[in-house]
């Protein structure tokens, strides 16, 4: 094999790798997540964040080793009372900030196999779509708080 030839490969190697790693990278920036601190026996807790997609995405779900059941939850009013149900999928429209929140929509972490310490973290993992139907996942690690921290917030 040729030294050119080699190199050529090697090059093309690169290149795959390289999409494979854009491909891997999704374009959402996540702003202020944080995860609710829970106590010995509470099996169910949730996360926070502002999601603000750079091109149009779905949120398909989300995944964390430190719970047996994780889910985007929606809680509206219905009526006089407040519901809470799960979503199939959220959508993140272009440069639009979505905001999971308490009272709104968020992250459930259910099934938890330990509890939740202030001052910890959590590892929670985003399955994303994009509009070309190309999935990604967006690994964190959101600290765990008794409420939410503390800084600007823009309404």
């Amino acid at each position: 094999m040729t030294l050119l030839h080699k190199l050529s490969k090697l090059a093309a190697a690169s290149l795959l790798l390289a999409s494979t790693a854009w491909a891997q990278a999704p374009a959402v920036k996540v702003e202020g997540a944080w995860a609710r601190a829970s106590v010995q026996g509470q099996k169910g807790t949730g996360a926070f964040m502002k999601l603000t997609a750079a091109e149009p995405m779905v949120l398909l779900g989300v995944s964390s080793p430190a719970a047996g059941v994780s889910e985007v939850h929606e809680m509206k009013m219905d009526g006089d009372v407040m519901r809470m149900r799960a979503v199939a999928q959220l959508e993140l429209p272009a440069g639009q900030a979505v905001e999971l929140k308490p009272g709104g929509y968020h992250v459930m972490l259910m099934d938890l196999k330990a509890p939740l310490a202030k001052d910890a973290s959590v590892p929670l993992t985003l399955r994303l779509r994009n509009a070309r139907g190309v999935e990604s996942r967006l690994d964190l690690v959101l600290p765990v708080a008794a409420s939410a921290p503390a800084g600007p917030h823009k309404h």
